[in-house]
């Protein structure tokens, strides 16, 4: 492994700072620690570092005795993307689930218990909210990640997240700008295009930001997406026409701009994460998100390098790096003077809050003469491909509470055009609960959901994912997300417990 050389020049310096990458393991490794004393001010978690509160505590404590005041960030929106949760499931709802509630005192009151429970394991940057539009149902990556489908209820929601979030110290980061809402292409994989004019990007995908921006979000991260409408040639995270004078000076945003991850196709199988890293910063970012899936001392040597040759060849001015750096430190000062050490995280009507906003996010369809089920069912989750942004360490579903609640239950995956005809045979003549996500998304699962209600209508259907297709069923529950409180809320449902 390459040892990133000791670099005390202000050069150097600032070209770690403006990386924000991440690692492998429950404990920091040396070569990350080294860094910290370097000029590396920001450290990305991942599910992969987390096993435990107290195991995450330890880790950013490590991470602190090197640099007081890092930048601990994490993908943490709760819902369907949990790190602090991602082996049990998320203790919160998601947006969708906020939005479909719609109590901005709600939302807020959310957003500081996670904010509380992240900032107790020395977190203090959270990749969230997502501030998406989901105004093209068919989103692959956004769904249940977006608070809705309409301007002025992602706004207000959009607004009361941040300021929920950093009213316990956690800094917000406000996502995905200019808005990855009408897209039909996950940016995962591909360059996404969304083709709309200016003024509907403005009227639509813009006025969340501008009402993040008016409640103080310390962060905004930018989007692998083309909006030709404002910029026909560059994705917006490489876009100086987007970042700098869309977002930096019509909207006047002062706050700190993160990339979304180098590594994701839409930019690293175009431009390489290097000649990226260049292009993000010379348009405006200042901090280059880094981790998820390279997540090692050669790439942040590769990037620190490239950063550096880029200055010192003219092609990056070497003041606009400084200028990301200090942006850096700025927020980086910002939590540590915010920092406490009597954080509580549990307890009382905060560490509630998820579940009773997973019970109020649910909508019931058929329940007039619904009987609660007192034996235990046959649970069919009819699986699609996990979402990048999800990842499918987490578990979902309604198997596991109704199992507490009526022990003996069973439960299955399946996927594919002969679905239907295998959960009947499993199931037997237990009573089936059809667990779908995005039903309107699978021709396949649709289908699925036609072959058992034919021959057992008594089924039962919960919706975990957007609810955009008719209910049906003799019961059918859309729970807005899959977050574990999610499936606790639909399971009392289904039981009357």
């Amino acid at each position: 492994m390459t040892t990133i050389a000791s670099g005390t020049d202000t050069l150097t310096r600032d070209a770690l700072t403006v990386l924000q990458p991440g690692f492998t393991g429950t404990t920091a490794p040396d070569w990350l620690l080294r860094s910290l004393g370097e000029g590396l001010a920001s450290v990305g978690l991942f599910g992969r570092n987390i096993a435990s509160a107290g195991q995450l505590a330890a880790l950013t404590a490590q991470l602190r005795a090197e640099r007081e005041d890092v930048l601990v960030a994490i993908d943490e929106e709760g819902g369907d993307v949990t790190r602090l949760e991602v082996r049990t499931g998320s203790s919160f709802p998601g947006n969708l689930a906020l939005g479909a509630v719609d109590d901005v005192g709600l939302t807020r009151e959310v957003a500081a218990e996670l904010g509380r429970r992240l900032a107790a394991c020395g977190v203090n940057l959270n990749w969230a909210p997502s501030a998406d539009v989901n105004s093209n149902p068919d989103n692959p990556v956004i769904g249940v990640r977006s608070f809705g489908a309409g301007t002025d209820l992602v706004a207000r929601h959009t607004a009361a997240y941040v300021t929920g979030l950093q009213s316990v110290g956690v800094a917000a980061c406000t996502k995905h700008f200019p808005g990855h809402g009408d897209t039909a292409v996950d940016s995962h994989q591909a360059l996404p295009r969304i083709d709309v004019d200016a003024h509907v990007l403005a009227e639509r995908d813009l006025f969340p930001f501008r009402a993040a921006i008016a409640a103080g979000s310390r962060a905004v991260m930018s989007a692998h997406i083309l909006v030709p409408a404002l910029d026909p040639d560059r994705p917006a995270t490489l876009s100086r026409r987007i970042l700098t004078e869309l977002l930096r000076g019509e909207l006047g945003y002062e706050g700190l701009i993160v990339t979304d991850g180098m590594e994701m196709r839409a930019v690293s199988a175009t431009y390489g994460i290097e000649r990226g890293s260049v292009l993000a910063i010379a348009a405006g970012a200042d901090a280059i998100c880094v981790g998820g899936g390279l997540a090692d001392e050669e790439t942040v040597r590769r990037l620190r390098d490239a950063l550096v040759a880029a200055v010192r060849s003219g092609e990056l001015p070497e003041d606009r790096l400084a200028d990301a750096a200090q942006r850096v430190r700025a927020l980086a000062g910002w939590t540590a003077a915010r920092r406490t050490d009597t954080v509580r995280t549990t307890g009382g009507a905060d560490g509630d809050v998820g579940l009773r906003a997973a019970r109020r996010a649910l909508r019931i369809t058929g329940a007039d003469g619904f009987t609660p089920l007192t034996e235990p069912p046959y649970v069919a989750a009819l699986a699609p491909v996990a979402n990048i942004a999800v990842g499918d360490e987490t578990p979902w579903g309604v198997a596991a509470e109704l199992f507490r609640l009526l022990p003996g239950t069973e439960t299955g995956s399946f996927t594919g055009p002969d679905a239907g005809k295998e959960v009947l045979a499993a199931a037997g003549p237990r009573r089936i609960v059809a667990v779908v996500r995005d039903e309107h998304r699978h021709p396949w699962m649709a289908a699925a959901l036609d072959a058992l209600l034919a021959d057992r209508p008594d089924t039962i259907v919960v919706e975990m994912g957007v609810p955009r297709a008719a209910p049906r069923g003799a019961l059918h529950l859309a729970t807005h997300g899959a977050a574990r409180v999610c499936g606790l809320a639909a399971a009392e449902a289904v039981t009357g417990g």
